[in-house]
Parts: structure tokens; C-alpha cells; sequence
């Protein structure tokens, strides 16, 4: 009889479900549509991965945002992250003598002793260089010292995650997070010699714009957290929809989560709208991609100019120098969706 009335059993369960797939057939193919959209919305989204890290030099979780595009499309690859990455690790009294337009390193050498020379050793020094490379002879040949005082990734890396989460809440890609706290003002708070302050670098009349008090009694561009959400904001209302216009004009064609996108949008946080329009005046591109990125690093206009053109060759080294961080210190990476922050 037990065995009989679990039959019965299984029979009404297995006819109620029927009954309940037939009527609810249209919502549950909607339903997985929409399940099927959003998850091909996240895949796009993780094209820039949160991974969680734990152990790099304290007990705690730290979370990062790392691009795969990075080594996918080859900008690992490229001469400029090369060479600001290896002034990345050298101190200040180390120089490398480079080609300015493509950043090729020449040599190694130690400032002081650099300085030593005469002007005239100096010319003869950089013909030579034009001369075995068989370059023009208005070719700039620098050298440039090392930075490894200002980029201190140990005492940005706290921050990072904290930036994420800001960024991530205001639906901003928090890949523009990490990037400007590498190499706005990785070292300490401080103040550049145009006026913009506080971790994300921000101008005072931006600022004030955005929302932020900045007078003579309070500089909210000092608080971390409001100074985040305003550098969110800037990118979410002016940043992108003006970079989406220029291309527009252009007629090229966008994928927010291609990584010369997102380089574009780094110079216009910047340099400003205004700006990058007039040097892509004068490139007058035709497609955005990797060829377009490196010609902005060799053009200028109006402001755009030799600190514009290396702004987002400090972005990719910065970002290679992190992972290689990560992924030399680290005891734990946990790989997570965007929704998990």
C-alpha cells in the first residue's frame, strides 16, 4: 500500500509540474533569456576581472581589478609601459637615456654622474644616438630619472579596493579606479603644480562643479571617499559621453570595455574633451584600436602635450607592475564578479 500511494504520489507531482511548465512556459523561456543576457552582460563586464588578494604584506583581503586585455591585444608588448614600468623600479639617481617618440631605452646610467658631463659631451652623446639609429635630426633623445619615490604601490594598494567599491556603486567601470590611483598621487596626498589635489587629482573648479566644497576653510578633494564619488561622476557624465561624441564625429565604432577605449577616456579625464579633439584633429582617425592610441603618443595639440601623450603609457605600466606585484607577493587570488563587491 506504501508502495502504491508513493506511485499515486510521484504521478501528482509529476502532473502538477507539467501543468505548471504549460502554463508558465512564456515567463520561464523569458526568465532564461534574460538569465542568458545577463550573463553574457557579466562575461563583458570581466573582461577587467575583480580578483581578491590576501597576503601581500599584511593579513588583509585586498581587491584589484586586472585586465586580461592587457596581454591579449599585446600592450605588454609595447616600448612605452616597458620603459615607464623600468622607471617604475629604479630610484631617482638612476636614468635611462631614451628616444622621446618611442621610448626606446639607449642606456643606463647614474645621474650624478650624468650631470657631470659637459653640455657639449651631452649633444655629441645624443647625435651619436640619431646618427646609429638613423633618426632626424629634430629627434628628442632624453633622459629621464627614476621614479620609484613617487609610484609606491605599497602604500596605494589599501586604497584600491576601497576606489572599486566606490566606483562600482556609482556603475562606473572600476578599472578607471585603480588606474588613476596608480599614478595620480600613489605616494602621498599632495598637490600638483596646475592645482589639482587629492588622490584622484581632481581641479578646484571641477570639484565645485561636482558637488565638493573647496574654499578656504575645507578642501573635500582631501577626503577619500568624496573625492572618489565626485571623480566617478566626472567620468560617468562628462568624461565618456564627451569621448562618445568625439568618436561619433568620427564615425568609429566603441566597445566600452576595449582597453584603447578605456585609454581614451583616460585622456580625457586628463587632458579634457577639449583637448584630445583637437589632437584627433589633426590624426584624423579613421578606427579605435591599438594604432590610434600609440599615434596620441607621438601627436600634439594645443594642451595635449608631452605629460598628455604619457598619461596612459603610465596606466598600462602601472597596471603590469601591479599584476606582477600581485602575482609575485600574493598567497590567495579569488576571482569574483563585479556583483560580489
Amino acid at each position: 500500500m506504501l508502495t502504491n500511494a508513493l506511485a499515486k504520489c510521484n504521478k501528482s507531482v509529476k502532473s502538477s509540474f507539467i501543468c505548471y511548465m504549460r502554463k508558465n512556459v512564456k515567463h520561464i523561456i523569458l526568465t532564461i533569456f534574460l538569465l542568458f543576457n545577463s550573463l553574457i552582460h557579466a562575461q563583458q563586464q570581466n573582461n577587467s576581472l575583480i580578483v581578491e588578494v590576501a597576503g601581500l604584506h599584511d593579513s588583509l583581503y585586498y581587491q584589484f581589478v586586472q585586465n586580461k586585455q592587457i596581454y591579449s591585444g599585446g600592450w605588454d608588448t609595447l616600448e612605452q609601459p616597458k620603459f615607464w614600468r623600468s622607471l617604475m623600479t629604479m630610484s631617482a639617481d638612476s636614468a635611462l637615456i631614451n628616444i622621446g617618440c618611442t621610448r626606446q631605452i639607449i642606456k643606463k646610467v647614474k645621474l650624478s654622474e650624468w650631470n657631470k658631463l659637459s653640455d657639449s659631451y651631452k649633444d655629441c652623446y645624443r647625435d651619436s644616438v640619431r646618427t646609429y639609429y638613423n633618426l632626424p635630426i629634430e629627434t628628442r633623445v632624453f633622459v629621464t630619472n627614476g621614479k620609484k619615490f613617487f609610484y609606491d604601490f605599497e602604500n596605494v594598494i589599501p586604497t584600491i579596493s576601497r576606489g572599486i567599491e566606490i566606483f562600482n556603486n556609482n556603475n562606473v567601470d572600476p578599472f578607471y579606479a585603480q588606474a588613476i590611483l596608480l599614478i595620480e598621487s600613489p605616494n602621498a596626498l599632495q598637490k600638483s603644480n596646475v592645482g589639482a589635489y587629492g588622490s584622484f587629482q581632481i581641479m578646484k573648479k571641477v570639484a565645485v562643479n561636482l558637488g565638493l566644497k573647496v574654499n578656504k576653510y575645507e578642501d573635500e578633494r582631501k577626503d577619500f571617499d568624496k573625492s572618489a564619488w565626485a571623480a566617478a561622476k566626472l567620468i560617468r557624465t562628462i568624461c565618456i559621453p564627451e569621448l562618445n561624441k568625439i568618436l561619433d564625429d568620427y564615425c568609429i565604432s566603441y566597445d566600452p570595455t576595449d582597453m584603447w577605449y578605456r585609454l581614451m577616456v583616460m585622456h580625457v579625464y586628463h587632458a579634457g574633451a577639449g583637448n584630445v579633439r583637437k589632437v584627433m584633429g589633426i590624426i584624423n582617425p579613421r578606427e579605435g584600436n591599438m594604432d590610434l592610441i600609440t599615434t596620441l603618443w607621438k601627436t600634439e595639440a594645443g594642451g595635449f602635450r608631452n605629460a598628455s601623450q604619457n598619461y596612459s603609457q603610465l596606466v598600462l605600466a602601472s597596471l603590469l607592475e601591479l599584476d606582477h606585484i600581485i602575482h609575485n607577493n600574493c598567497k590567495y587570488i579569488y576571482y569574483c564578479n563585479l556583483d560580489e563587491i
